[in-house]
Formats: C-alpha cells, structure tokens, sequence
C-alpha cells in the first residue's frame, strides 16, 4: 500500500515537473493550498466553538455563575479545567503542547527549511481550542496562522519542493489562514509578508501569497457570509486637525506595546524558572486567570465582544485604563505558565482599550466647542488603537493598516491608522528592536532578518561544540610537571585550579615558553606563581556567535568553558577551529536538505 503510494506521488511530481513550468506550479498549488486552509478555518472555528460552548459557556451554567462578583467565586475551576485537559496531551506528545509556539514557528520557516509535520498541525487545531475554549486568555491567529503554514509545508514535502518553494508555500498557507480567519484577505497578505517573509519577498512569491488569500477567503465567505469574525462600527473621521492626536496615540501605542512585550516575556522566564513540575504551571496560570475573571470577566478567553463594546464608546475611562493592563497581565499568564494559544486577539483587545481611553480622554480635556465640530469619537480612538497596537507589537505596520481596514470597511480610517500604526512601530523599535514573535529568538541568539546561514551560530551552544576532555593544572604543580602535563594534553590552553578544583586562571604556551630555558625558575615556579589570572570565559549556555564574537576580540584560539551557575568551575575549552568546522558542517547538512521539483 504504502508503495503505491510512493509511486503515485512519484508520478504526480514528474507531472508537474514535465507538464507546467515553475510559476504555474506554485500557481496551480497557491490555489490549491487557499482552498484547503479556507475549508480547514471553518474545521477549527468550529472545534472553538464547540469546546467554549461546552466549557467555558456549560461550566458557567452547571456552576451557576452569572454576572454578579459573588456567584463568580468558582470561575477558576473552569479555566483549570482546561489546564488538566491539557495534560493528557503534554503526556502523549512531549514538547509539543505548552507555550507560545510561533517564534518556533518562525524559526522553522526561515531557519530550518520549514519542515512542520501532520501532527503539529493537529494539535494546533485542538490545543488552541481547550485554552480559549475554557477561558485561557488568548487568542487563535497564531495557531490558525501555524495551522496554514503547516498545510503549506506539507504540501510542499509531499511534492518534493525545493527549500525556497517551500517557504513560499507556507506563507501562502498562512495568508490563506489569516484573511480566512477575518475575512480580510488584503491583511492576510500583509501578516504573510511582513511577518511570515520577513519583508523579503519577489512579485511571484507575492502573486501566491495574494491567490491562496482571495480564494481562502471566498470559502470563508461562503460559508460565513460577508461579515467579518466580529462587527465594527462604521468609524467618523471628522477632520484633519486631529492628525496630531493620531500621531500621539500612536506614540503611546509603541510605549504600551513594549510594555506588554517586557512584561510577556517576564511572566514566561518567571514560569520557565520556576521549580514546579510542568504539568502544573499551567494548571496554576488557569487559576490565576480565573480569579482575575471574577473582578473582569472581560479579559477571558479572545473578549471579541467586549472589543465591539469599546468601538461603541460603552466604557468609561477608568474601566478601558483597567481592562488593556489586566489583559496584557491575563494573556502573559495565561502562555507564559504554558497554556496554548496566540497573541494576536489579545493584541486588539489591548488596543481597543488603550485608544477607547485615549479617546475618552482627548474628548473630556478638550472643550466642547472643539470636540464636537472636530475631534471623533472614543470609539474611533479605539478603532485605530487596534491597528496601532497590533503593528507596534508585532513590528508590521502595514498589516496593522489593512486589517483595521477591512474590518471596518470604512477608507476614511486608513490616512488615521496609516500615522498611528507608523509611529507606533518607529516609537517600538527606537525602545526595544523585537517585537513579540521574534524576542525569545533573540535571547536565543537568533536574528532573523541575517539569513539562515548567519544565524547558524546564534543557534548553537557552546557546549554542543567545546571539548570535554582537557587537562587541568593544579596551582602547586611545578614547572617541570607542568611540561609533562603539556606535552600529554592538547591545546594551548590550561586551566590551573586550587584544591576545590575551581579555576583561579590560565597557562599558555607562550607563559611557558618564557622560563623554559631558566633552570633556577623551573625548579622555584609553581603553575599559580605563572598562570593568567584575569580570564576572558564563556559559559555553557552562550552560542558560537558570541563564542568566536569573544575569541576575535582577544585575539585568542582557544578559551575554556565554565558552568553556568559556577563560574569557576571549568566543564571544557572550547577553540575558534571546532567553531569553523562546525559551521561548515551545518551549512552543508542544511544545503543537502534542500531538493527541487
């Protein structure tokens, strides 16, 4: 069986190779790949749907929990609900289950030749799911953007794409995922080329990218019909002497979306940190989320509807101020102590708020004679909130821009989304260089916009490559042991160690070559009389970028390697020749992966 299956999918890549050149391949596939993510959102929404009705929306009504603090007092259990559910995959597929997954995402694509698997893709169909679905505060974008990504990845796998077709394919997947998702095939784009791509992309890869887009969302059309995941009002520019203030609440904006940005991230090191058995962290983050839902409900689950309710001016200032930093606490909880999902939805929602309060607060201080004839309403401030905040904290201005557009359907908000989105990401980027996908990549020592080639050394550890086996010197040995010591190791390079066989510096070769020749010396010199003291170290922990970044600096071919909560205990040496070699290796092994059609 499986046989067959090989020759027929053998068959099908001659087809293609003799019958349709390269550009009409990955037409023919764009279309392909939009049809499948198109039929496969409406597949997920529909699980969503289903675990929130019986969750989230069922638990409420067994446990009798309605809209007053008192009858909320057991509304941690459902969210911890979904935790423990949790479990039972986490057991059955280590590694795969728990936390924020699309830097990793990213990485695949760009770095590791996109290779997703089957499985993978399912997961985020289910995991996702039983988060929101019970609460969990975040959002489906990411993982619906994985799950089209994926769809392209093995589509590519299965035709035997080359390396580059591959990516290309992918991004159209998550193209198709995305404007599927809102119904906003122009924003799908974008997401795909700015954030999937990098903003590196050719006018094929862009014709794809735009073809799995327009045809994923039509099947999202017809079967949804023509509105978008939630309604908007149509937005009220009134007048162009507020461009000022669009340009302040994009400054504010970029300020709030690093914020969010540290404090994310702070939450998921606290929980990485933490000594609690895996299993558990997100169980305890569930019920932080819950105890939060009792005070504001609001911020559980992807808030769509409390969304609509800021674009229709409904809160007050205080409420709005309250409701954008609770969900930037609740999302980074909620991911950070390991339970599944994006961060996409939440990013809205904290832009909603911050610009519903914005424009409360523009509305209140200036008179009323200048409000009324010139200045629009908070709604509006909300409305272009979210495509500000949304590209200040994934660094992706235009897709900020056009989402807001097409969710609105209204022109007269681009000019207004257009400024704020811009200086938003210019007020980001001048604080912190990453935005929140590519941030942990970064303390990985992975840049992605250097290339795949380039990263490889910001990818590897030193201690994949240092040497174990390395002669130590102990401080009271004398000159003459210390050259029979030398001449049985290998390198340049000796740690001298005391008693407790901690370091307390360094023998070369040029230290010895110094007194070698001097008898009297040789016999009165112990190796911690000669050794350096000052010494330049790396740690376990830090990557062969920094690795040969060091070594350059001091003009040095070998250094040795310390533990990284001991620093003065040497586990190795690590030499700017096995670094080289490494590197080599790692290109080639990368380059025999790539295969064409």
């Amino acid at each position: 069986m499986r046989q067959v299956f090989n020759k027929n999918i053998d068959q099908l890549r001659q087809l293609f190779t003799i019958g349709f050149g390269p550009h009409t391949i990955i037409i023919i596939l764009a279309i392909g790949i939009g049809a499948m993510t198109g039929g496969v959102n409406i597949l997920f929404r529909y699980i969503l749907v289903l675990v929130k009705e019986t969750i989230l929306i069922g638990g409420q009504n067994f446990l009798h929990i309605g809209d007053d603090i008192s009858s909320r007092f057991l509304l941690p259990l459902i969210p911890m609900s979904g935790a423990i559910i949790l479990i039972i995959f986490a057991k059955i597929f280590p590694g795969e289950i728990y936390g924020y997954k699309f830097p990793d995402f990213l990485e695949k694509v760009n770095l590791s030749k996109g290779f997703i698997t089957l499985k993978s893709i399912l997961l985020k169909m289910i995991t996702p799911a039983i988060t929101i679905g019970s609460g969990g505060s975040a959002g489906v974008e990411g993982p619906i953007a994985y799950i089209g990504g994926g769809i392209g990845s093995l589509t590519a796998q299965l035709l035997g794409s080359s390396v580059k077709q591959r990516t290309l394919l992918i991004a159209a997947g998550a193209a198709g995922a995305i404007s599927a998702t809102f119904n906003a095939p122009i924003a799908g784009v974008m997401f795909a080329t700015e954030i999937i791509l990098l903003g590196n992309y050719e006018l094929m890869s862009f014709g794809a990218v735009v073809i799995s887009a327009g045809i994923a969302t039509a099947i999202s059309r017809a079967y949804y019909g023509t509105n978008p995941t939630f309604t908007m009002p149509i937005s009220d520019i009134k007048s162009i002497f507020e461009t000022p203030l669009y340009i302040i609440l994009g400054l504010c904006m970029g300020v709030l979306s690093v914020i969010y940005i540290k404090i994310f991230y702070w939450f998921k090191g606290y929980f990485e940190k933490a000594n609690i058995n895996e299993h558990v962290k997100p169980i305890i983050g569930a019920f932080m989320i819950g105890v939060i839902g009792i005070f504001f409900p609001h911020v559980m689950s992807d808030g769509y509807e409390y969304i609509v309710e800021a674009l229709n001016g409904n809160y007050l200032f205080f409420l709005l101020i309250i409701l954008a930093f609770v969900k930037i606490f609740a999302t980074s909880i909620t991911i950070g102590s390991g339970c599944s999902g994006g961060v996409f939805a939440p990013s809205l929602f904290i832009g909603a708020m911050a610009g519903g309060a914005f424009g409360v607060a523009v509305n209140y201080i200036l008179p009323n004679f200048i409000t009324t004839p010139y200045i629009s309403q908070p709604g509006t401030y909300a409305a272009i909130g979210m495509g500000a905040f949304l590209a200040s904290v994934t660094h992706a201005p235009l897709t900020g821009m056009f989402l807001l557009f097409e969710l609105t359907g209204n022109y007269r908000v681009i000019i207004p989304v257009m400024l704020s989105s811009v200086t938003g990401v210019f007020m980001a980027t001048r604080i912190f260089k990453d935005s929140i996908d590519t941030a942990e990549l970064s303390n990985r020592g992975i840049n992605l916009h250097e290339g795949w080639e380039v990263s490889i050394l910001g990818s590897l550890k030193v201690s994949d490559v240092m040497t174990k086996t390395f002669v130590t010197i102990h401080k009271n040995d004398t000159l003459n042991k210390v050259l029979d010591l030398v001449i049985m190791g290998k390198g340049l390079y000796f740690p001298v160690v005391d008693s407790h066989m901690e370091m307390i510096g360094i023998i070369s070769m040029n230290d010895i070559k110094s007194v070698v020749l001097n008898d009297y010396i040789k016999q009165i010199v112990t190796a911690g009389d000669l050794c350096t003291e000052d010494v330049v170290v790396l740690t376990s922990i830090d990557n062969l970028n920094e690795a040969l970044e060091k070594l350059s600096l001091m003009d040095l071919d070998e250094m040795p390697v310390v533990d990284f909560h001991e620093h003065k205990k040497v586990i190795g040496m690590i030499r700017r020749s096995d670094i080289i070699s490494t590197y080599n290796k790692e290109i080639m092994r990368r380059h025999s992966q790539e295969s064409t059609f």
